[in-house]
């Protein structure tokens, strides 16, 4: 018979991927506590409000929290499950930061009783989820850490990583097959009691460190993937050959489809993991940090190309048009267009730079440093520009007319405007 949850759920982390979760379970009928350290989220979600744009969100939350299924807290509460999805950047020098995930296993730890569950969905190297277990078990050595080829654990801990995309998430959160790894097999069985409340997807069970990789793997595959297209970008614009048509032409082979270059590649993600890859196996994962090396410079390529096309005027204005990591979402984490136009805003600190976002209303932390950056609407940002600088293909920028580009300058990062 299957196994499914029934008890109550405490997620650690309200972000882009806990929230979501969090509604998704709740609106099945389970009770879910959402833990966060910052008091305005907090605040905002036990009003039914969400602090980010995402389709579908805010509907799943607003009736999660009216049924009372969905609440909100500062302090780690008591609970059947709880389910870490807390961030995992990475030090200076590109080895994970498991600072966050070591203090939710311990807030978590006090308040385990004998036949919890502990899930990780925060992207981690493999090992994390071992790790987990020895965080608690130095906390609560009353209670019996699952260990592979052991019976008789007293809790139970697996990992479940995440594997949406922003701007689908309520879609792909139901519909992905969802890989889960115990440190046990019945480790992952009980893991999976959990998301079988809500995902459509088939469930793939394994052990912890294959799913940590997995998770892994998947993005690194599409990061060497963005960083090949990349390079046929510099490749073609060094050879003066239009790289859109190239690709366009390549993609018409059978077994053949280049993905498109861009102004580097952001988001928490594939910037991100691949470097934990590199750092568990520096010597062989050459290819992995070549690609990575390749699109963490591809800003500063685009920046460059700017700052030359600037040189042909004497007092040029420059529009940069998006600031966040990927179309119609209001995310920046990693954004390489935030990193563009830092650049140029430092190249060029005595040109008037107009910089247009739809989804973004101030200018981000990174960016405000500099005096000659203005935020403006992309129309007028447009109009008063000699210079027209694509960097994210929101869907406004997208269907801007081609009248209103005529005699500037246009470089488009993403073909949009091909």
């Amino acid at each position: 018979m299957t196994e499914i949850f029934k008890g109550r759920l405490a997620i650690l982390g309200m972000g882009y991927i806990g929230l979501p979760t969090a509604a998704a379970i709740a609106t099945r009928g389970i009770d879910v506590i959402g833990v966060d350290i910052n008091h305005a989220t907090v605040a905002a979600l036990s009003r039914g409000e969400v602090p980010f744009v995402e389709p579908d969100l805010a509907v799943a939350v607003s009736g999660a929290v009216a049924m009372g299924r969905l609440t909100a807290t500062t302090e780690t509460p008591e609970a059947d499950a709880f389910i870490i999805a807390v961030p995992t950047p990475f030090n200076d020098d590109r080895t994970a930061d498991l600072s966050y995930v070591k203090a939710a296993a311990e807030q978590i730890a006090p308040k385990l009783k004998s036949g919890n569950i502990v899930v990780l969905e925060s992207t981690s190297p493999p090992g994390t989820t071992q790790k987990i277990g020895d965080w608690i078990g130095a906390v609560r050595p009353d209670l019996r850490m699952p260990r592979d080829g052991e019976t008789g654990a007293d809790v139970y801990i697996a990992h479940c990583p995440e594997r949406v995309l922003p701007g689908r998430i309520m879609i792909e959160m139901i519909t992905n097959d969802r890989v889960i790894g115990g440190l046990t097999p019945r480790c992952a069985e009980k893991a999976a009691s959990i998301y079988r409340l809500f995902a459509q997807g088939e469930i793939l069970l394994t052990d912890a460190a294959s799913a940590e990789m997995a998770k892994l793997v998947e993005n690194a595959y599409r990061d060497v993937n963005i960083a090949f297209a990349n390079e046929i970008s510099l490749i073609s614009e060094s050879l003066h050959i239009d790289v859109w048509e190239v690709i366009r032409l390549a993609n018409r082979h059978p077994r053949v489809s280049i993905l498109s270059p861009g102004p580097g590649v952001g988001g928490h993600c594939i910037p991100v993991d691949p470097w934990f890859i590199v750092s568990a196996a520096p010597t062989l994962s050459r290819l992995i940090r070549t690609a990575r090396e390749v699109n963490d410079h591809r800003p500063h390529h685009v920046a460059q190309q700017v700052v030359e096309k600037a040189k042909r005027f004497r007092s040029p204005t420059v529009a940069c048009l998006g600031l966040t990591f990927k179309a119609n979402v209001d995310d920046v984490r990693e954004s390489p267009a935030i990193e563009v136009v830092g650049l140029i805003a430092k190249a060029l600190p005595d040109v008037d730079i107009l910089v247009s976002d739809p989804y973004v209303s101030t200018m981000p932390a990174l960016l405000a440093k500099y005096e000659n950056l203005h935020l403006e609407g992309a129309y007028q940002a447009v109009e008063r520009a000699d210079i027209v600088v694509l960097l994210v293909e929101h869907e406004p920028f997208k269907a801007m007319r081609h009248t209103r580009l005529g005699g500037k300058v246009i470089y488009d990062t993403r073909g949009a405007w091909h």
